[in-house]
């Protein structure tokens, strides 16, 4: 069985500069680091992912959210696709050689961006989030319906701690994916540190 993946993805909130600081110094212990900042332009998210390749991050990691333009402009390896995006078919006619993530939802929505073509999937919010307020979680239930769908590998997304992991990865998803538990937390090596732990403990 493959190690499990972590995620780390940009909540928008912190400065750029400030979450490729958080970024650099917990990379090693990660997969994928997502550029996922809806209110910036082109031009901002390109020299955001220039700086992040600068500061270490290698490109082999590095994912933008829903911009295809940028991920082929700065090299990075793939391309987060939301609700709102091209779908994966007409994504892989543009990009045959970026890994392509999809935003997903429910099982049926898993059983789609597979057979669209998506390499993998990002289900979510499992538990309770501070980015979702007042919506209500979609459970360990659904995330297993949804693996079981799906023909590509489900990455669990929403209000993920430590010691969700291995419930997560008992219900078949392929890994994790973090904001706030990494980019929120007072020392984010320490609780990258804990992220990874977790997993390797499975």
């Amino acid at each position: 069985m493959a190690q499990a993946e972590i995620h780390l993805i940009s909540d928008g909130k912190l400065p750029l500069s400030q979450f490729i600081e958080k970024a650099a110094a917990v990379h090693s212990l990660l997969d994928f680091i997502h550029l996922r900042e809806k209110h910036r332009s082109a031009r901002e998210l390109l020299a955001a992912a220039e700086s992040m390749l600068k500061a270490g991050i290698p490109a082999a990691k590095l994912i933008i959210n829903d911009r295809i333009d940028v991920a082929l402009a700065a090299g990075a390896v793939g391309v987060q696709l939301a609700w709102h995006s091209l779908d994966p078919a007409a994504a892989r006619m543009l990009a045959p050689r970026l890994r392509l993530g999809r935003s997903i939802h429910s099982p049926e929505e898993a059983a789609e961006a597979a057979a669209q073509g998506a390499d993998y999937c990002l289900f979510g919010h499992v538990y309770p989030s501070a980015s979702k307020p007042g919506q209500p979680e979609r459970g360990l239930e659904m995330l297993a319906e949804a693996v079981r769908y799906s023909r590509v590998p489900v990455i669990a997304i929403g209000g993920i701690e430590p010691d969700h992991a291995a419930r997560i990865i008992k219900n078949g998803a392929a890994g994790i994916a973090v904001m706030s538990g990494i980019c929120g937390a007072a020392d984010p090596l320490s609780a990258a540190k804990a992220y990874r732990a977790s997993i390797q403990a499975i």
